[in-house]
């Protein structure tokens, strides 16, 4: 058995609590091989602290398991100042989380600076920094002055699966690239049911849109969008509502309804609304055309009814 050493008097209380006057010491080191290196329970207060003016104020290294692991039910799991050039929180990981804090009521990792970046992550082949959030935010980035989150990447800077939400300016010094077709914008439907896409709809005495039942008509307002292989890359005026709204293309490629029973539509044929209910036609009449042109024919349709894709251009 290994003979107990006492410590010598040179370990004071405050160098067992974390701190040291050194300039290349650490206020707690811990290092483990599959555990954690350092832990600390706490219900109110911090785990563990540590204060450095120069170096790391708490350094935890580990091969396979957590560097630094902080939990707390009220306040930070960990937190870190640092006066000097250094980082308030530094974590390494080979395999793991540089940096993992969990937090119920407060910030999981919680990161201010004054002149440098709050919290960074770097990373080789995963995430720099991951935040996960059930019900609250995931991450979360505040300037008063500066730049909120700030994202720079070699393929993308960022990048969102699901709904994004702007409350302010968007500034693009680049190219908007949408990958779908048509610009389209909202307007209340007639009826309590809704348009099939692809159904030639026209004003009605109200300003609501029902599907066009006459040929020529020049109340035709577009093509309900989202039919075929289409859908809407842009739409405007999308709000909440009791009555029933839906997208209507204005401008672009959208697939439309048409009936060629009458005369075959070949590409390039300017369209109309037609008898068939929600149907565009090709037109002959000039005279009739002005004012009630939909758009122009994609691709041809020797006879019968069906869906082919179109050019709006409303005239």
């Amino acid at each position: 058995m290994k003979e107990f050493v006492e410590p010598s008097t040179d370990i004071t209380a405050a160098a067992l609590k974390g701190e040291h006057e050194g300039n290349a010491r650490f206020g707690v080191w811990g290092v483990s091989a599959s555990g954690d290196a350092v832990h600390g329970d706490s219900v109110s207060g911090q785990g563990v602290m540590g204060t450095s003016q120069t170096s790391v104020g708490i350094g935890g290294q580990s091969s396979s398991g957590v560097g630094v692991s902080g939990e707390s039910a009220t306040n930070f799991g960990v937190l870190g100042k640092c006066a000097g050039g250094n980082s308030g929180v530094h974590g390494l990981s080979d395999t793991g989380h540089g940096v993992f804090g969990q937090s119920r009521t407060n910030h999981a990792v919680h990161g201010e600076s004054g002149q440098g970046r709050g919290v960074v992550g770097v990373s080789q082949t995963f995430f720099g920094v991951s935040g996960l959030s059930t019900s609250g935010v995931g991450v979360s980035g505040e300037s008063t002055t500066g730049v909120g989150v700030f994202a720079k990447g070699g393929r993308l800077a960022g990048q969102f699966q699901g709904h994004v939400e702007v409350t302010g300016n968007i500034v693009v010094s680049g190219d908007i690239q949408l990958a779908n077709a048509d610009c389209a914008e909202d307007f209340t439907v007639a009826g309590s049911v809704l348009a099939e896409p692809g159904t030639v709809m026209v004003l009605n005495d109200e300003g609501e849109l029902q599907a066009s039942v006459q040929p020529y008509d020049r109340r035709v307002a577009g093509v309900v969008s989202g039919a075929g292989a289409y859908q809407p890359g842009l739409v405007l005026d999308r709000h909440d509502s009791a009555r029933l709204r839906q997208p209507i293309a204005l401008l672009g490629k959208v697939f439309c309804k048409v009936d060629a029973q009458s005369n075959p539509i070949a590409v390039g044929d300017l369209l109309t609304t037609s008898p068939t209910p929600g149907h565009a036609m090709a037109t002959n009449d000039p005279v009739r055309s002005f004012g009630a042109v939909i758009g122009k024919a994609l691709r041809p349709l020797a006879g019968g009814r069906g869906v082919i894709p179109i050019l709006i251009t409303l005239q």
